[in-house]
């Protein structure tokens, strides 16, 4: 008898999710079938749902911030043995020829294919990676507290890395990357400065819980001019307010992987060296120095969980900027 699952299947952009019932995937070579504990909902699912990433695979299982554990193994695919936990990320395969991949970019790989958007993803009982992209799981972290690890965690570390050596550091958008990040951030003894959404006061406290030397709306100005800059919110109107509040020589980072037009500036705002940069998907590196840091620390993940079915309302809270943390999907038994 053929085995089945549950999972929310995305017919065409800037519709709701579909539950629907499929047969579980069989591994192929060098790939993993893993079984899907936590998948968290990350603001680039929404880019995707929302049609503002173009051309993704259809129908689709979205999602690219999995934990599960090991359920089957493909052809030639040794890294990981039945029963292993291991987090699936946005990167899910890369050519490792072209010369960002053989220069240690694989994040700009041409070819890429990325989990959730080009492969079907998390929303699943079950999801298929290739071995060689999955990472294995610290044992501080249950499932779900490591589901938001895998993007929001590894995109906002290499953000972080971005910003350089910058002490004190503004955060815009204090969502699910930002509160991962801070705690990275105050740990290596860096000052945050976290902007919010304007009359956004729960977003503001639990900054400042996080140790953030000062929180506000992103329409105002931080106490001391900043070192660098952080942009999670998609908003490309927060560019020139960011290049505003950074310092002579500052650096101002872009997070996400969309955001709306940036509108024209003067350039005196980009004058005295400063600088404006993308940060684009992530790198195998970049995910195993930041799971050993935050293991480390270690770091504490803020969750909201719903069950599978409920994907749409997760998708809609985070729309509305109406989640504190990540929301995280946690599919049923089969």
């Amino acid at each position: 008898m053929e085995r089945t699952m549950q999972a929310m299947i995305l017919d065409r952009p800037q519709a709701p999710l579909r539950l629907a019932t499929l047969p579980v995937p069989e591994p192929g070579p060098g790939q993993v079938r893993v079984r899907v504990r936590a998948c968290a909902v990350c603001r680039t699912d929404l880019h995707v749902v929302d049609g503002e990433l173009t051309d993704p695979k259809l129908p689709l299982v979205p999602g690219h911030e999995i934990a599960g554990e090991v359920d089957a193994t493909g052809a030639s695919a040794r890294r990981f043995e039945p029963g292993a936990r291991v987090g699936i990320p946005w990167l899910g395969w890369t050519c490792g020829e072209c010369a960002y991949c053989r220069s240690g970019r694989e994040n700009l790989c041409e070819r890429a294919r990325f989990t959730g958007y080009t492969l079907d993803g998390g929303y699943a009982g079950y999801a298929l990676a290739d071995e060689r992209f999955c990472f294995a799981l610290p044992a501080a972290f249950g499932d779900v507290a490591a589901a938001p690890l895998m993007c929001a965690g590894l995109i906002g570390y290499r953000s972080l890395v971005k910003a350089g050596d910058a002490e004190r550091l503004g955060i815009y958008g204090f969502g699910a990357a930002a509160h991962l990040v801070a705690q990275v951030a105050r740990w290596q003894g860096r000052e945050i400065y976290a902007f919010t959404r304007p009359g956004d006061e729960d977003a503001q406290a639990f900054a400042r819980d996080l140790g953030a030397a000062w929180a506000g709306g992103s329409d105002e100005r931080a106490p001391v001019e900043l070192d660098a800059a952080i942009l999670f919110a998609p908003v490309g109107a927060l560019v020139p307010v960011a290049l505003r509040a950074v310092a002579r020589g500052g650096t101002v980072v872009c997070g996400g992987i969309h955001m709306s037009d940036i509108p024209s500036f003067p350039y005196e705002l980009l004058w005295q060296e400063r600088t404006v940069c993308s940060v684009a998907n992530l790198t195998r590196r970049d995910g195993e120095e930041f799971l050993a840091i935050a293991a480390k620390i270690p770091v504490q993940t803020e969750t909201e969980t719903f069950p599978l079915e409920q994907a749409n309302e997760a998708l809609a809270r985070l729309r509305e900027g109406r989640l504190q943390g990540a929301a995280v999907l946690v599919p049923g038994g089969d």
